[in-house]
């Protein structure tokens, strides 16, 4: 029997005021309760309790522990109860740490409508590129393309990540459009450069059986910030293959065209994720969050399988 165990069998039989009775209240037998206050006494070194053949009688040192331990025992409860509830209510401060193009474009647009929802959450928001540590930085939740495997985290893939192949109608109209893959060596890219390793982001095109390949393209134009490279798209300085996040507001708008249906990589890392601590009891303020971003994803045609690039015509056949 624990030392917290013992402490509350100790109060129950100063209440009760015999072995048998303080047996009742913890749903055990006296002789339990007996060696439990003995085990206590031996601890500490000093008689709690005077025992007679008809009596039992607390002995002034056994009531000023009393008194402690009834402090302490009511302390621990009401420390419980306001981490509980403070863990049951959605209210306190939601660290989010967000890749900026997602955060742009996909989260803070919905921030509004969380926040007037959950009042009682206070934002605390980083919009940025940096693969920060989430337990040492004290982050609640990471919206992440992509994930390393860390058995302290936990990874919710939230979407896939799709791809379109854009080019604005401007720069067709201008250069023409390709009808093969071999096609595209005469036309401008944008590439992207991944900050991290430093690598260009690779191109994948179809084949004639429409099975994406990966394809050597020389990029005429070339940055590290994905917004940057969709307006260049829209700009008409080449062609771009855009994250379907990145892709959505011109495909929408009609800036931009889609020459191929969408191409998703196979691997199990691709897409977009929630990425959280790993606990036991998850704070309510992650839990509706994490619940409300996938109740508006859902909304827009995204879920964790799939994305609204799915539905989205494309310029020319893999047969063309």
């Amino acid at each position: 029997m624990d030392k917290l165990r013992l402490l509350e069998v100790f109060v129950a039989t100063c209440d009760a005021g015999s072995f048998a009775a303080a047996a009742k209240i913890c749903n055990t037998d006296p002789s339990t309760v007996s060696k439990a206050i003995g085990r206590l006494e031996a601890q500490l070194g000093f008689t709690l309790f005077q025992r007679s053949t008809r009596q039992l009688s607390i002995t002034a040192t056994g009531s000023r522990y009393a008194d402690t331990v009834r402090k302490l025992l009511q302390d621990l409860s009401s420390c419980e109860h306001e981490l509980s509830h403070l863990n049951d209510s959605p209210g306190g401060t939601l660290r989010i740490n967000s890749a900026a193009c997602y955060g742009h474009l996909y989260l803070q647009p919905l921030l509004q409508a969380f926040c007037q929802r959950y009042p009682a959450i206070k934002l605390q928001l980083e919009i940025n590129d940096l693969h920060v540590d989430i337990i040492d930085n004290d982050i609640d939740v990471a919206l992440r393309t992509g994930f390393v495997k860390d058995s302290r985290l936990v990874a919710r893939r939230l979407s896939p990540m799709d791809f379109l192949l854009c080019a604005s109608p401007d720069y067709l109209a201008a250069r023409g459009t390709p009808r093969c893959a071999d096609d595209f060596v005469q036309h401008s890219w944008i590439g992207f450069r991944i900050k991290q390793t430093q690598q260009l982001q690779p191109v994948f095109l179809p084949d004639a059986r429409g099975e994406y390949r990966l394809y050597e393209v020389q990029r005429s134009h070339i940055t590290d910030d994905g917004e940057a490279m969709a307006a260049m798209c829209v700009d008409g300085l080449g062609f771009a293959q855009l994250p379907h996040f990145l892709a959505k507001q011109g495909l929408q708008s009609g800036t931009l065209v889609s020459l191929y249906p969408y191409y998703r990589p196979p691997q199990p890392d691709n897409g977009v994720f929630a990425i959280y601590p790993k606990r036991d009891y998850l704070p309510t303020r992650v839990r509706v969050f994490l619940q409300f971003i996938s109740n508006a994803l859902e909304a827009a045609g995204e879920s964790t399988n799939h994305t609204w690039a799915e539905g989205w015509p494309a310029l020319i056949n893999f047969s063309n």
